[in-house]
């Protein structure tokens, strides 16, 4: 098949089996960073503009404005390009400098936020205020507003179809990062209407209040809400489980695992998915079928979670990382993988 345009390689991303010792479960990684701009905000980034396009708030050769971290924002550029439009981004100092490259590669204007934060504060309250200010005084310009976007969420329809076909089973649970709740809250409820049994656990920072825990700064980028900040209105705690949260540490290093010893570079926050996919499965609260989310890739990092040198100024390492991985991981048993009618089972 020969596409037509660079969009219509969104989706269809393909799925890698990790096989877990001991247990009668396979850890199956949706392989988002396969996506054109590399991550999966690839899927709602196009349809917030067709979206905004067909309700008529934005109009052909019109201006669209976003706070992004990063990848929302590539995702923004790449449509954005599509359909004619002009993009400006609006970004932190938090974000990945590899992101905000990409994003100015694609034609994209950036626009930095102003005011003295530490390192790893996010200055996402910010930077919603700037974008929605410039969009406001640009003629056709669109603020986006991802967090309370209805759209951000349909975005994963497609997504959700993709797992039940690639699977041929029941999912019996779902782990993913939460940050606007688009993903999440979208995945969530798919898998749901598809398999009511399946299990749903959204993974934050540790610092991050989604689910009601103190605020503190975090390193972990596009994902999470910071102190300081309002949960998005996308966001449905109906349709998730359990929200948990993961340190830094865990999740770099989680990451920094993953590439030494399976070769798929991924981004921080899907290491944090995958530290708690992991632990989950090795205490019995999940088994079966368990699908995580790459939500993007590793290259992306390669100055900061891949930087052995920046992750020790900062204190984030920790080699009993390592070796609960290596426990959890461990390829000197091995038993048969679940059958399609395995159930979940909860501890």
């Amino acid at each position: 098949m020969i596409l037509s345009k660079v969009t219509d390689l969104i989706g269809n991303t393909p799925i890698l089996g990790i096989p877990i010792p001991s247990k009668k479960t396979r850890l199956l990684l949706k392989i988002e960073k396969n996506n054109p701009g590399g991550s999966i905000k690839d899927r709602m980034a196009r349809n917030m503009i067709v979206a905004a396009m067909r309700s008529g708030r934005l109009q052909p050769g019109g201006v669209v404005v976003e706070s992004s971290s990063g990848n929302t924002g590539i995702g923004l550029a790449i449509a954005a390009i599509e359909f004619g439009l002009r993009f400006i981004a609006v970004v932190d100092h938090h974000a990945a400098p590899d992101k905000i490259a990409v994003m100015r590669a694609l034609g994209a204007e950036i626009r930095y936020v102003e005011g003295d934060y530490r390192e790893d504060e996010v200055a996402v309250v910010e930077r919603q205020r700037l974008a929605a200010e410039v969009a406001s005084k640009i003629p056709g310009a669109v603020f986006m507003n991802q967090s309370d976007n209805v759209a951000n969420a349909g975005g994963y329809f497609d997504f959700v179809r993709e797992v039940i076909d690639q699977v041929q089973g029941p999912v019996d649970a779902y782990v993913g990062c939460v940050g606007t709740g688009g993903s999440m809250t979208g995945i969530a409820r798919g898998l749901k209407l598809h398999n009511p049994r399946t299990r749903t656990i959204a993974v934050e920072p540790a610092g991050s209040i989604i689910f009601g825990q103190p605020g503190r700064p975090y390193y972990q980028s596009g994902t999470g809400t910071p102190k300081g900040d309002t949960v998005g209105l996308v966001l449905d705690y109906s349709c998730i489980d359990l929200g948990v949260q993961v340190t830094d540490a865990q999740a770099f290093e989680t990451a920094r695992y993953f590439a030494q010893h399976t070769g798929l570079l991924v981004g921080g926050s899907t290491g944090g998915v995958l530290y708690k996919a992991l632990e989950f499965i090795h205490s019995g609260m999940i088994a079966g079928n368990v699908v995580a989310v790459v939500a993007d890739g590793g290259e992306k990092y390669l100055h900061t979670v891949f930087n052995e040198a920046w992750l020790k100024e900062r204190n984030i390492i920790d080699p009993t990382v390592w070796a609960q991985l290596d426990g959890w991981l461990a390829k000197d048993v091995v038993e048969e993988l679940p059958r399609t009618n395995d159930r979940l089972k909860v501890a």
